[in-house]
């Protein structure tokens, strides 16, 4: 078997405890933060929106550095140094005994993470290039999977075993992926990039066939992120506040968390080969589109079944829009780029994952659980509207090229 195909299978693992190990904390940090002092509704959305985006903001400043010193030292250390980062940083999380201790070691994590974005660019850096849409929808499904088991895994024990527990189980998971990626990876020596290296970053974009279009399907990548994470901080409060009296509210925010991505494992691969059929960009808007219609109807829901109904739909649209933005970002960059156009797109998602959570707890503060959903809606709206504007001067360009070639 070839060497890319052995790094596809080990990193899909490696992804898919990545994924399972975080996913399995996040349903209900809320209830941490709560249990940690904090009481009051505006104090906890606050405090839950921080500590969700803390790491976020932090991978985002401090990527840049991690993506130099892959393109020196290779992506596989950057996996290693993210799985035993995160292990270590998520075990501490255990012993908090206030928010500000979680808050700081949340943080600490931000310095540690990137496994899955680094994953993603190592196969990308490997993979034929006319199969790469199909490898990295194949990979998307390992992070998919996490997300399905995590949040059910996370919730179930939150509820019998405390919520104190599930960061050691997390911690262990990740040192799970830290064993799979040292021992099966082969990166096959440093990334020949170097001359990709010495570029600018006005360069790297003065290389590109469609730059505009690039910066557009960054912004595309974030508010992907955002739309995931505005909901993250409140999801756990929202569904008490629907459902009060119900007593296991960390095993049903953890179900609910993990619906969508039941739905994402069944489409990412046929919406993926759609998207090879009619065009990605198509399947792309089609599913943004989608979305926004989702959480319009997500903002009237009045029990937790009905919120689980339109996140199950959701997750159709979720299995396709990431990785179609990242099969476009390989199909309009040189193999010189790829890297750096990775990166770029890295940050962008980890600024999606700032914003998203601060928005969501910001809106649920100042005016309620429902118009979180109004809000993301609206967003990603607009984000249609200027991802359409760059394809169609994209069509126009092409056009103009047709008409000057002989």
């Amino acid at each position: 078997m070839e060497s890319w195909k052995v790094n596809i299978i080990s990193v899909w693992f490696g992804c898919f405890f990545t994924g399972l190990a975080i996913s399995q904390i996040l349903p209900f940090l809320p209830l941490y933060v709560e249990q940690l002092g904090v009481t009051s509704h505006e104090a906890l959305s606050m405090w839950s929106g921080l500590t969700f985006s803390v790491t976020f903001l932090v991978s985002a400043i401090v990527s840049p550095m991690w993506g130099s010193l892959a393109d020196r030292k290779g992506r596989k250390l950057m996996l290693l140094r993210a799985s035993l980062g995160m292990a270590v940083a998520i075990l501490l999380q255990a012993f908090a005994t206030n928010v500000w201790q979680l808050f700081i070691l949340r943080a600490v994590m931000g310095l540690t993470s990137g496994y899955i974005p680094n994953a993603m660019a190592l196969v990308a850096s490997q993979v034929p290039r006319e199969r790469s849409g199909w490898a990295l929808s194949t990979l998307s499904t390992a992070q998919i999977s996490g997300v399905i088991v995590g949040p059910l895994l996370g919730g179930y024990m939150a509820d019998t075993l405390g919520l104190r527990m599930v960061f050691y189980v997390t911690a262990a998971l990740l040192m799970v992926s830290f064993l799979v990626t040292l021992f099966l990876i082969k990166e096959g020596g440093r990334p020949n990039i170097s001359k990709a290296n010495r570029l600018s970053g006005k360069a790297v974009f003065a290389s590109l066939p469609y730059p505009k279009l690039m910066i557009s399907l960054f912004v595309t990548t974030m508010v992907i992120q955002l739309c995931n994470g505005s909901i993250g901080p409140i999801l756990a409060l929202f569904i008490k506040h629907l459902s009060p009296e119900s007593n296991n509210i960390a095993f049903i925010s953890g179900f609910i968390a993990a619906v969508p991505g039941i739905s994402a494992l069944i489409s990412a691969p046929r919406l993926g080969k759609l998207g090879d059929r009619i065009g990605t960009a198509r399947v792309l808007m089609a599913t943004l589109i989608f979305s926004v219609i989702l959480f319009f109807a997500m903002s009237w829901v009045t029990s937790p079944m009905q919120l689980a109904v339109l996140r199950f739909l959701l997750g159709f649209a979720d299995g396709a829009m990431l990785p179609a933005v990242q099969t476009l970002l390989v199909k309009y960059s040189s193999d010189q780029v790829t890297g750096r156009i990775f990166g770029y797109n890295q940050s962008f998602m980890y600024l999606g994952n700032v914003v998203g959570p601060l928005i969501g707890a910001g809106v649920s503060a100042m005016a309620g659980f429902r118009w979180v959903f109004i809000a993301t809606a609206v967003v990603v709206l607009l984000n249609v509207w200027q991802l359409a504007v760059m394809l169609q001067r994209k069509k126009q360009q092409d056009e103009k090229r047709n008409e000057i070639a002989p």
